[in-house]
């Protein structure tokens, strides 16, 4: 049986740790395959370019992701998730296979800052 105890000493850390208004949507897209920055930014609509840095610096920090820089000219930086990170895939699959049964019957909200409410 799980307890409240429980959720704040496992669940409420990981909700901590993916908190902000962009991180989840990164780790998705991360999960699916290897980006750019300027891939990342047009993959997400409504996102600026100062918080997409904040929240990839973040993650990075957090361990979630990691960043390679080439030496090229230009300089060639890519983003993925690190192995560590790659744990929650199985339970956000889950969570796209819920939205896709049952996302259409939740009343749709306002949009907020532009961004949609819902895609279906």
């Amino acid at each position: 049986m799980t307890t409240f105890s429980n959720f704040s000493k496992g669940v409420r850390p990981i909700f901590a740790l993916l908190s902000g208004k962009w991180k989840l949507e990164i780790m998705w897209l991360l999960h699916q395959q290897v980006y750019r920055f300027g891939e990342l930014r047009k993959a997400i609509p409504g996102i600026t370019q100062h918080m997409l840095t904040v929240q990839l610096r973040e993650l990075e920090a957090d361990g979630l992701v990691s960043r390679t820089i080439f030496a090229e000219v230009p300089p060639r930086v890519e983003y993925e998730i690190t192995q560590e990170a790659r744990g929650p895939g199985p339970t956000m699959e889950a969570l796209t296979a819920w939205w896709n049964e049952y996302g259409k019957s939740v009343p749709v909200k306002p949009s907020a800052r532009g961004r949609k409410a819902r895609d279906g």
